[in-house]
């Protein structure tokens, strides 16, 4: 799925078409810094049922949601400077819980990606015009 020149009034209805198409729990986001990917996550978090407030886990590299059904477990693999920090706040234990993952900056960690998931990438096309494509 390839969506082109969304605003954020769009969000909320992209959020619902990336949970109806998932096949799998597991999502990880790629774009550059400012690309909107915190805020689509916000939507997704939002559109599953959390209530919580949702930030970006930059700092504590991991944020969970709580919804009625189902936890959520936000990921900000962008200031880790190794993978044993990866290791160190027991990522494979989240793997193994029935819970939506989502995941920013994988490329950080794409040495132990071994899981199936789907891949969103935002980016900025020629006319400056912010383009997502759900894989």
């Amino acid at each position: 799925m390839k969506i082109t020149n969304y605003n954020l009034d769009d969000l909320n209805q992209i959020a619902t078409k990336i949970i109806a198409k998932s096949s799998h729990k597991i999502i990880s986001f790629q774009g550059d810094l400012g690309a909107g990917k915190t805020t689509l996550i916000k939507n997704l978090v939002k559109t599953l049922g959390s209530k919580d407030h949702v930030s970006s886990p930059s700092f504590s590299l991991v944020n969970e949601y709580q919804t009625e059904n189902v936890k959520i477990f936000h990921f900000d693999f962008y200031r880790i400077n190794s993978i044993e920090e990866v290791y160190d706040i027991g990522f494979e234990d989240y793997l193994n819980q029935e819970a939506w993952i989502f995941i920013e900056w994988p490329e950080k960690i794409e040495q132990i990606i071994d899981f199936e998931h789907h891949k969103i990438k935002i980016q900025f096309n020629e006319l400056l015009q912010r383009e997502l494509t759900f894989m």
